[in-house]
């Protein structure tokens, strides 16, 4: 049996989980998230977990991959994780005759899924990792030389899975490689970069009118420790430093702007990456939700699905 999903991937603040949510409502389907940190229980606001749009408009969109992790857990999820997760639920939910629409801004996820990531070594040891400090850089760097590319002689986390792999009797991932007869649609949401930058800011302000502050003051306060807040990036980041007391107001929140903008300029390149190394990705505009369910439609029906 072939396996037909929908992707619908876009920078943050694109309108992709909206967009998502009404394809799903229209083909009878539910939603993977392929999100890092909406995997975790409680980050919510500053995820951008929007469980309301699941919720609201119509009919209950089922969704998989929300909420599966203890933030306060000593064990990150990682890529072969989401791997092991994805490919799960796309079985499961063509079990119970639901089309799978994976949706999301993580673009390694989306990319490993894909194109079949094999996952070279074993699982992470994060005793070793923690162990480590700056200063192993230079000697982990001087034992992997010359075989270090994109700046790996200084990134810590890159070489100690260097390690990791190198020590591993597994020499891949369980988890890694393609599910077998499984083809991809993916869609993508395009708007002007001024308009996303709008969109952003927006978002922000209407998140820390809304209890960003105070959910993460929670996480906190329920045995997240700040430097696991600051794990997750972005807005935990932020807003833990100011919370500690290290930055004011105005400066947290001009550090946050500064740096999701950012991060959506980086998710367009890796959206770019992943045309160049033959990802087909048929973008559209926000608003185009009539040509995106003729696409699936046709996708469907080319590959034997109605």
């Amino acid at each position: 049996m072939k396996h037909n999903v929908i992707v619908v991937l876009g920078p943050t603040a694109s309108g992709k989980t909206a967009f998502a949510v009404a394809l799903a409502r229209r083909l009878g389907g539910a939603i993977i998230s392929a999100d890092s940190r909406q995997v975790y229980r409680g980050l919510d606001i500053g995820s951008g977990k929007d469980l309301d749009e699941y919720r609201t408009g119509g009919e209950v969109v089922p969704t998989r991959l929300l909420d599966l992790m203890d933030p306060a857990g000593p064990a990150p999820y990682t890529l072969a994780d989401f791997m092991r997760d994805a490919k799960a639920a796309i079985l499961e939910l063509e079990s119970l005759r639901l089309l799978p629409i994976l949706c999301g801004g993580t673009g390694l996820y989306l990319h490993a899924l894909i194109q079949g990531y094999e996952l070279p070594g074993g699982p992470a040891d994060h005793e070793f990792r923690k162990s480590l400090t700056e200063n192993d850089a230079a000697r982990l760097a001087e034992h992997f030389s010359p075989d270090l590319k994109n700046g790996e002689e200084t990134n810590l986390y890159r070489l100690s899975r260097r390690v990791e792999i190198e020590r591993s009797p597994m020499r891949r991932s369980i988890y890694g490689g393609p599910l077998p007869d499984t083809e991809y649609l993916v869609l993508g949401l395009r708007r002007h970069r001024e308009e996303i930058h709008r969109r952003i800011e927006r978002r922000l302000d209407e998140r820390l009118n809304s209890g960003m502050i105070e959910e993460v003051q929670t996480l906190h306060q329920n045995g997240v420790s700040w430097e696991k807040l600051e794990s997750f990036g972005l807005e935990y980041r932020e807003v833990s430093r100011y919370l500690k007391g290290e930055m004011e107001y105005p400066e947290m929140r001009s550090h946050l702007l500064a740096k999701i903008r950012q991060f959506a300029k980086r998710q367009d390149t890796w959206f770019r990456k992943m045309e160049r190394e033959g990802v087909a990705i048929r973008w559209l505009a926000p608003e185009a939700i009539d040509e995106a369910e003729n696409l699936c439609r046709e996708f469907l029906a080319r590959n034997g699905q109605s």
